[in-house]
Formats: structure tokens, C-alpha cells, sequence
């Protein structure tokens, strides 16, 4: 490895304070560096980037460095603007994306005649040891360089000199950000949909453990009608499913690639935005350049389902919280997803799925404020573009979170046999089988409707259940009703004559949903994978 000292072509004057220092382990870098002429090249152990840290903190803080953009400006921007323009604080967040659009965008310039193969293969390295840079924690993010954009294109310009300022032939900010951003969330779906099979599996399995459990079915939260907790357990698993469907349809309508687009016109220099976009594994260019630029919809898109997702995850949320309560006393979560009360010694509480249900909010909020950023834009691009990452960036970030701990819980419950066992007879659960039996010995429902509503009355005036009432009691309400009316009582005998498709002895796990998913230990999905800074 060696380091290289070199003028920094950015600032005006020569200085000492003008030499950078930055080390490079590619040959082909150190042949052109040799070539073009540096003031000293010396052995040294210090890693990429060091350069760009010691200018940071020293020449420019008193000579602000002239935009890439700057040629037709006297003045640079005052400290108050630059502050407020700055996106690099979240849009670092693209820079895979980014350095990969431009190795696909050199390559295609040197291959239309553009740039010439040697640049293309400089500029490859250079953005290369860029990347390196990145991932090793040692590349300084500087605002005066606004974006991820620019700070990645004046650093490869730092490193290699003239060959980049070619890079940005035929390409403006507008399409390579958009192009960033579509690459980002094609990865970002995927990653939320694995997040979506692991919950499904958790559940499923969860399922799987309770067999047979009978629960009371609640609509208005009032006793309805007995039903088997998979069958309720299962119900979330195909909300999820849904939940995956809209991102995968999203994604194949997102995936499509504005680069080359330009500013909004277009190029006239002759360019080959299908093999870019081959290359960046899009299905075809965007066909119109202005929509290109200006189009945000798969990102509403995504906010869209998301919140979605949000809603779905918050409402298994409540429901659990319910159930855990001391009134209901159905679930009993352990400790491992569990908190206590810093004054009351006896409390445990849910948290997480609180939290769940809480960060649905924020999840929502995200989807708002793009709705609302969108709704008043003309056509092409527009700086208030600029606000569409955060909301995006918090909204994957929160859902991926909430998946996640959802999958956590539902490993980590018990539901409390003994305790439903006790609560089920209570409610006339079994009132709407008994209207059943009434239409099958040719009742008409609404005539049936009314004699079981009789029936329940008598129950409510003798404290009974219907299964306790006594063949002459249902017959004083009506003499259709004979011996084998009891087959149809009770909860027991309710649930099996459930037999309409899709009902809640009809259910099934759903295998073909979790297969390819063996346990969830063969998921592994790290959010810092996508954050990095976090």
C-alpha cells in the first residue's frame, strides 16, 4: 500500500494545507497517478480517505470548496443555506446505489465512444476504492459537497483527476438520484417481504402449537361465536400475504430506469439507456424522460403498503395486548418480551407490541407528508424532491422493526388454556348453531332468529345456558325443537358443525406460504445492512 500526496484540484491556491494524502492498494491507480504527476508518492500504512478527513477539518473550514455546479456563481452559498440544502446527513444512505449506477453508466459511455476504456477502467477502481472506503467506516461525509452524489464524484475526482470529471457525461442529479433511489427500494421491498415470511412462520408455527384451542370469537368487542385460535392466528398470516403481494406488485412497477433521462429532455449525445438499464437489472428504460424525473409514485407505493402492513401489525397488536390483560387473561407473554414498572413491582406488560401498535403511527405519518410534498408539484423535477428520502427511509426502517419484534412475541407466548376454558361458556356463543338447527328442520332464518333471541331471554331469567336448558323449556318456545337439538350446544358441539369453506374448522396452515422458510433461524435480515450509520 502506498500514500499519495496530490494537489487537490478543487481549491484555488497551493498550499501545504492544499496537500491531501490518501492510500491506495490498486495498481492501475498508482500507474495513472505516476503518469499524470503528484508532488510525492511514499510507503505509508494509513487507509483510503484519510485525505478527505484531514480537509475536512482543516482547509475546508476556512476556503469553502467551489461546487461541481459552480461555474456560472461569483459567491459560494451562505453557511445558513448550505446547512439547509444538505441531504448527505440521509442520502448517504444511497451510496451502494449510487456508485453502482455509475460503474453501469461508465461503462456504457466508454462502450457509445464517450470516454475511452481507459478512463472507464480508472474510474471503475476509483469508485471501488471509494466503496471500500465506505464500508470500512473510514470516508468522511462532508455537507459542503451537498449529497451523496457529490461527495462521491468529488472524491473519485480527488483520487484519480480528470477521468471523472467524464463520469457525469449524459446525466444529471435528477435521474441519478431517482435511479438511486428505484435501486434502493427494489432492495428495500425484498428485504420487508423475508421480513414478512419470518412472521409468517412465527405464526403458523404458533398455530400449529394451539391445535384444536377453542376461543371466543368476538365482532363490536362482544362475545359472537366460538372459533379455534388457529383459525383466528391464521387470519393475520393472510393479511401478511396480502401485505406481500402489494410490495411485489410494487416492485415490478417500480423497477424500471430513469437513467439517461437527464435534467427532463433527454440527451443529444448518443447514448444506451437499455444497456444501463440491462445492467442495473431493470426491466426496460423509462420511456418518457420527464416522468422519469419527476415520478414518485413507487414511492407512495411502497409508503402505501407499508402503512398498510403498519395497520395489520398494529391490530395484532391491540389484539395481544387485550388478551394479556388481567380481564381477558388469555396470553401470557414471557419474559423475554416483557417489561416491568419502575414503581409498580407486580406489573408485566407487552411493550412490544404496545410499541407495534404505537410506531403503526409513525408509519402512516410517513405516507402522509409524501402525499402531501407530492400534491402540488409541476411536472419535472423540483428541489422539494429532495424531502421524499426521510419519510421513505423511517417508514422501511420502523416497518422492518415492527415485523421483527412481531415474529419475536409470537415465539414467545403462551395462550392460557385453562383460564379460556373457564370464559367460554358464557356469552350464548353457540346461539347462532342453534339458529342452524332450526333452518336445517325448516325454520326460515328469520323466524329462527327470533326463537333463539326467545331462548337466550329464558336463559338470561333462569341463569342458565342454552345447552342447560331442558328439552320442555325449548319446546315452550317452540315444539320444532327435538332430542338431537343438543348435538348443536355448547361450544364443543358448535364448532364442529362449522363446514362452509374457508371457516374456522375449514382452516388450514397455510405450507405453501412458509415453504423454502424451514425455521426462522434461516432468516437473517439485518437492518444495519440498510442503515449503516445506526
Amino acid at each position: 500500500m502506498e500514500s499519495v500526496y496530490y494537489y487537490n484540484r478543487s481549491l484555488s491556491t497551493f498550499s501545504l494545507d492544499s496537500l491531501s494524502k490518501i492510500s491506495i492498494t490498486s495498481k492501475p491507480l498508482l500507474t495513472h497517478f505516476r503518469r499524470i504527476g503528484f508532488a510525492r508518492i511514499i510507503p505509508s500504512p494509513n487507509n483510503i480517505c484519510s485525505s478527505t478527513s484531514e480537509m475536512s477539518s482543516n482547509s475546508s473550514v476556512n476556503n469553502k470548496e467551489t461546487k461541481l455546479w459552480g461555474g456560472r456563481f461569483e459567491e459560494s452559498v451562505t453557511d445558513a443555506v448550505e446547512k439547509f440544502s444538505e441531504s448527505i446527513s440521509y442520502d448517504k444512505a444511497l451510496y451502494k446505489q449510487d456508485i453502482l449506477g455509475s460503474k453501469a453508466h461508465a461503462t456504457m459511455l466508454a462502450k457509445q465512444g464517450l470516454m475511452t476504456e481507459s478512463d472507464r477502467d480508472i474510474i471503475l477502481q476509483g469508485l471501488d476504492e471509494i466503496l471500500k472506503s465506505i464500508e470500512a467506516g473510514k470516508f468522511v461525509w462532508r455537507t459542503d459537497r451537498e449529497d451523496v452524489h457529490m461527495n462521491i464524484e468529488a472524491a473519485l475526482t480527488d483520487i484519480i483527476g480528470e477521468p471523472a470529471k467524464k463520469l457525469h457525461t449524459a446525466r444529471s442529479r435528477n435521474d441519478q438520484v431517482v435511479t438511486d433511489l428505484r435501486l434502493w427500494c427494489r432492495d428495500a421491498v425484498d428485504k420487508i417481504v423475508t421480513r414478512i415470511r419470518s412472521l409468517q412462520v412465527a405464526l403458523v408455527n404458533l398455530a400449529k402449537k394451539n391445535e384444536g384451542l377453542i376461543v371466543p370469537g368476538y365482532t363490536h368487542m362482544q362475545r359472537a361465536q366460538p372459533i379455534l385460535l388457529p383459525h383466528l392466528i391464521l387470519s393475520y398470516v393472510e393479511q401478511l400475504e396480502r401485505d406481500a403481494g402489494r410490495l411485489t406488485d410494487c416492485r415490478g412497477r417500480l423497477n424500471f430506469c430513469p437513467l439517461g433521462a437527464c435534467a427532463l429532455a433527454g440527451t443529444g449525445l448518443p447514448i444506451d439507456r437499455f444497456m444501463t438499464s440491462d445492467a442495473l437489472g431493470f426491466t426496460a428504460p423509462m420511456r418518457n424522460s420527464i416522468d422519469a424525473v419527476s415520478d414518485r409514485d413507487f414511492v407512495l407505493e411502497i409508503l402505501s403498503a407499508n402503512s398498510i402492513a403498519a395497520v395489520h401489525l398494529s391490530r395484532l397488536g391491540e389484539e395481544w395486548v387485550l388478551w394479556a390483560s388481567e380481564e381477558f387473561g388469555f396470553l401470557t407473554p414471557s419474559d423475554a418480551v416483557s417489561t416491568g414498572s419502575s414503581i409498580m413491582p407486580q406489573k408485566k406488560n407487552p411493550d412490544p407490541m404496545e410499541l407495534v401498535r404505537g410506531k403503526s403511527a409513525r408509519v402512516v405519518g410517513d405516507l402522509v407528508t409524501l402525499l402531501v410534498l407530492c400534491k402540488g408539484l409541476p411536472q419535472a423535477y423540483n428541489r422539494d424532491l429532495q424531502e421524499d428520502k426521510e419519510p421513505l427511509f423511517d417508514s422501511v426502517k420502523t416497518l422492518l422493526g415492527m415485523l421483527e419484534v412481531s415474529a419475536e412475541f409470537a415465539q414467545n407466548v403462551t395462550f392460557n388454556q385453562e383460564r379460556i376454558q373457564k370464559a367460554l361458556p358464557s356469552g350464548f356463543l353457540d346461539a347462532t348453531t342453534l339458529a342452524d338447527y332450526l333452518v336445517n328442520k325448516g325454520v326460515p332464518f328469520r323466524t329462527a332468529h327470533d326463537i333463539v333471541g326467545r331462548s337466550v331471554a329464558l336463559c338470561v331469567s333462569v341463569n342458565k345456558q342454552l345447552q342447560d336448558l331442558t328439552l320442555p323449556e325449548l319446546r315452550s318456545i317452540n315444539p320444532v325443537f327435538e332430542e338431537d337439538v343438543y348435538t348443536f350446544l355448547g361450544v364443543q358441539n358448535s364448532v364442529k358443525k362449522f363446514c362452509s369453506y374457508g371457516s374456522t374448522v375449514q382452516s388450514r396452515c397455510p405450507i405453501n406460504l412458509v415453504s423454502g422458510f424451514p425455521s426462522l433461524t434461516s432468516i437473517d435480515i439485518e437492518i444495519n445492512d440498510f442503515f449503516p450509520d445506526e
